[in-house]
């Protein structure tokens, strides 16, 4: 199976009359050669099971459909239904579209309860949400390989003292190993966005942290203030931060940046203490 035989994508879209719509977020990644990448990226996928969020015309989705996957690609857009489409007798079948709001998805119902994939070229304006959503999903997802801008990225695989390590970081380390796998420049995208975007990889950590919301709760009060010591920050959890700092076996004038993941899975299981 080639998506090579299929008319182009670009011919597709001119066809149909179809543009970008800026407020989903939208921007067409149309060279398979990118696409077929990702899909690499993402390991063996033969007979596996795959959520796409955001197929638009279906780059992405002809990569993965070539690999032999079973994929359920969840649009928003209705206008790209039509694109999608044929896809499914061309895959003999191994394409489910559902039409819809991912943030709204119960994705373990879609797969009826199988482990599957997660692979997307995700819509910039719901990327980090998503993630969010996703890290907190078990047992039904595996693992991951997502497109987000190239600074969103940065600070998924970000460790403690870098400029972009923060909230973001913390969470998706408690639950991922996180790698950045490459960049996409911005002209290979039609519109091209403002920024490039990059390419990230997550598997579940040996030792996942259970307590998700917790990690949560303790990183937003800790880099609400980022500049601030700990003992002032985490004031928006508690008034008197110090015993809750001891606790963790963590320095009051100690700043969150500068913290690691066993740190904040210490703190966090300090403040559920006493929560």
């Amino acid at each position: 199976m080639n998506a090579d035989e299929l008319p182009t994508l670009r011919d597709e879209l001119e066809a149909h009359g179809l543009w970008a719509n800026k407020g989903l977020g939208q921007h067409f990644l149309l060279d398979l050669n990118i696409t077929r990448r990702i899909a690499r990226t993402a390991g063996e996928l033969a007979g596996q099971q795959v959520i796409e969020v955001g197929p638009g015309p279906g780059g992405l989705t002809r990569a993965l459909l070539e690999t032999g996957a079973h994929v359920t690609a969840i649009e928003k857009d209705p206008r790209f239904l039509p694109l999608l489409e044929p896809l499914i007798e061309w895959s003999e079948g191994r394409l489910r579209i559902v039409q819809g709001d991912a943030l709204e998805a119960d994705e373990s119902e879609l797969v009826n309860g199988a482990r599957a994939a997660v692979i997307s070229n995700l819509p910039y304006n719901v990327g980090t949400p998503l993630l969010v959503k996703w890290l907190k999903a078990r047992p039904w997802r595996g693992d991951m390989t997502l497109m987000f801008q190239k600074e969103v990225a940065q600070r998924i695989v970000a460790k403690p003292g870098s400029d972009a390590y923060g909230r973001l970081a913390v969470l998706a380390q408690a639950r991922c190993d996180a790698r950045l796998e490459f960049t996409v420049p911005a002209r290979a995208f039609t519109p091209p966005p403002k920024i490039a975007s990059a390419i990230v990889r997550l598997t579940d950590r040996a030792d996942p942290y259970p307590h998700l919301e917790a990690i949560e709760r303790v990183t937003a009060a800790a880099f609400g203030q980022r500049r601030k010591m700990l003992r002032s920050a985490l004031r928006a959890l508690t008034p008197d931060a110090e015993p809750l700092l001891r606790a963790a076996g963590l320095e009051p004038t100690a700043r969150a940046e500068e913290i690691d993941q066993n740190g904040f899975r210490r703190l966090a299981d300090a403040w559920r203490a006493t929560a």
